[in-house]
C-alpha cells in the first residue's frame, strides 16, 4: 500500500526534494541518484540536497555533479520531499531547514531503528539495504531499469551488505544483483573504485592509526579515537573508518568495534559494528542515533573522553 501511495503522489506531483543522513554512505547516496534519476525519467523536476558534499572517493557515480550541499536560507520549490536511507528526520540535518510544514514527506528506508517519520512510509527492515527497497519500488512502478540506476542499486547493495558477506545478505539480495548486473558495467571495476584504490600517503597514515586502537572487556570491546590532527593527514579518497572497521573486525574474540571521531570541541561521533551478538543499533538509539543490528552510529554532546565515558558505561550494561 506505501509503494501505490508514493507512486500516486509522483504521479500527480511536479517537483520533488530528495536528501538523506548527515555523512552519506555509498547506499544513501546511491538511493538518492537511482531515484532522482526514476523521477526525471517520469519528466519530474528534481533537487538532490545533503548537508555534506559528495566524498571524493564516491564522485565517480553517476549524477553525484547534480547532488547540491545545503546553504543556510536555501529555498526549494518542491511539491514532495522524498527523504532516503534515514532512521528520523532530525538525521538529515541542517537540510531540515528547507522542509515546509504543508508539504508531504516520503520515507524510503531499511533501517530497523527507523520512527516511521514520513506522511507516507515505505519502510522494509528485512531488506538488506535502501538500494534493495528501490528496486522492489520501481518494480512495482513498472519502471524499466536503466544502466546508470542499476549501477548506483548494484553499488548500494553491495556495501552495504559487505560485498554480500553479512548477514542482512539474503537470496533474495543475490537475485535482485543478478537481475542487475544484467546492464553493461563491471562489478571488479566498481569493487577497486570503492575500495581497492589507496593513496600512498594515506596507506602510511593508517598504519600509524591502526595501530593504535585499545582492546576492553577481556578482547570483546575495541576503540580507536579519531581527533582532527589524525583526520587532517587523510584525504577524501580514503575511507578512514571503513577500512578500520574491516581491519578490527577480524581479531578473534572481538564483539564490538567503536570509532570516535571528534566533530567539534563538545561533540562526538560515534561509529559502531558488531559482529554477532551485540545489537548496537538498540545501542546507538539510546543516545539518539540509529541503523542496523551490526552497524549503526550516533551522535554525543561532549568531547571523545566525555562521549567514551557515558558509551562505555552503557555498553557494560549490554555485555
Amino acid at each position: 500500500m506505501s509503494s501505490q501511495k508514493i507512486i500516486s503522489l509522483i504521479k500527480k506531483n511536479k517537483v520533488f526534494l530528495i536528501s538523506t543522513h548527515v555523512n552519506p554512505d555509498p547506499d544513501a547516496l546511491c538511493s538518492e541518484l537511482a531515484l532522482a534519476e526514476y523521477l526525471k525519467v517520469l519528466g519530474k523536476k528534481v533537487f538532490i540536497v545533503n548537508e555534506d558534499t559528495v566524498p571524493q572517493r564516491l564522485s565517480f557515480l553517476p549524477g553525484t555533479k547534480k547532488i547540491q550541499k545545503y546553504k543556510k536560507n536555501k529555498i526549494v520549490p518542491y511539491d514532495i520531499a522524498i527523504i532516503v536511507d534515514c532512521g528520523d528526520l532530525d538525521r538529515i540535518g541542517k537540510v531540515k531547514d528547507c522542509l515546509k510544514g504543508n508539504k508531504p514527506i516520503v520515507n524510503i528506508d531499511h533501517h530497523i531503528t527507523n520512527d516511521m517519520f514520513g506522511h507516507v512510509n515505505l519502510l522494509k527492515p528485512k531488506a538488506s539495504s535502501t538500494g534493495e527497497v528501490l528496486y522492489e519500488f520501481f518494480k512495482e512502478a513498472k519502471f524499466k531499469l536503466n544502466r546508470n540506476v542499476a549501477l548506483c542499486l548494484y553499488a548500494g547493495i553491495m556495501t552495504d551488505t559487505g560485498s554480500f558477506r553479512y548477514e542482512n545478505t539474503t537470496a533474495h539480495t543475490h537475485a535482485i544483483v543478478a537481475d542487475l548486473m544484467r546492464f553493461d558495467f563491471s562489478a571488479n571495476d566498481l569493487y577497486q573504485k570503492l575500495y581497492d584504490i589507496i593513496p600512498l600517503d594515506d596507506l602510511k597514515a593508517f598504519t600509524q592509526v591502526i595501530t593504535h586502537f585499545e582492546a576492553l572487556f577481556g578482547g570483546r570491546v575495541v576503540l580507536v579515537e579519531l581527533n582532527k590532527k589524525v583526520l587532517a593527514k587523510f584525504s577524501e579518497a580514503f575511507d578512514l573508518r571503513d577500512a578500520i572497521f574491516k581491519f578490527l573486525r577480524s581479531i578473534q574474540g572481538v564483539e564490538v568495534i567503536a570509532i570516535f571521531t571528534e566533530v567539534a570541541r563538545n561533540k562526538t561521533r560515534i561509529n559502531l559494528r558488531s559482529t554477532n551478538k551485540v545489537d548496537v543499533a538498540k545501542l546507538a538509539n539510546i543516545f539518539g542515533g540509529g541503523g542496523h543490528k551490526r552497524a549503526s552510529g550516533c551522535m554525543i554532546g561532549g568531547n571523545i573522553y566525555k562521549a567514551r565515558q557515558d558509551f562505555l558505561k552503557q555498553l557494560k550494561k549490554d555485555l
